[in-house]
């Protein structure tokens, strides 16, 4: 095998394992028949309490095992995912449920905030916005409280 040919299909092979690593990457079961995003982009705890409220309701009614639940944080959001968070428990408690909560490093890259400053097993996506594109894209419903 030629140094193209092998060049050719390890580019072929990261395409294709590419959705299924991120979705590992964020504890996303992208495979369950419902699909749930939610964008949280305001730096207001009672967004957030909303946010994780509507998610596990949304895990309620439909079934934990029956619903993928993922809130992808950016702009002044960010701010609710470091360790000093007044709402750091209830995040924590919605991870220890099975919803995903990723943190976009664009943001963190412009308010100066390193993974050290933010809360333990979220998930990180460079762009929240393209995540949330992403996930549409994969069928997942878009709510923003």
């Amino acid at each position: 095998m030629n140094f193209r040919t092998l060049t050719a299909c390890a580019a072929l092979g990261a395409m294709l394992l590419a959705p299924l690593g991120s979705a590992l990457a964020q504890n996303v079961d992208t495979s369950r028949p419902h699909k749930l995003v939610l964008q949280v982009s305001d730096g207001d705890p009672a967004k957030w309490n909303l946010a994780l409220n509507n998610a596990r309701n949304v895990q309620n009614d439909l079934g934990r095992d029956n619903v993928a639940v993922e809130i992808v944080a950016y702009g002044p959001g960010i701010g609710m995912l470091k360790m000093d968070s007044v709402v750091a428990t209830r995040i924590g408690e919605a991870m220890n449920g099975g919803i995903s909560v990723v943190a976009c490093e664009n943001t963190m890259k412009n308010q100066k905030v390193g993974r050290e400053d933010m809360l333990p097993r979220i998930g990180y996506v460079e762009a929240g916005v393209v995540q949330l594109m992403k996930r549409q894209r994969e069928g997942f419903a878009y709510i923003r409280p």
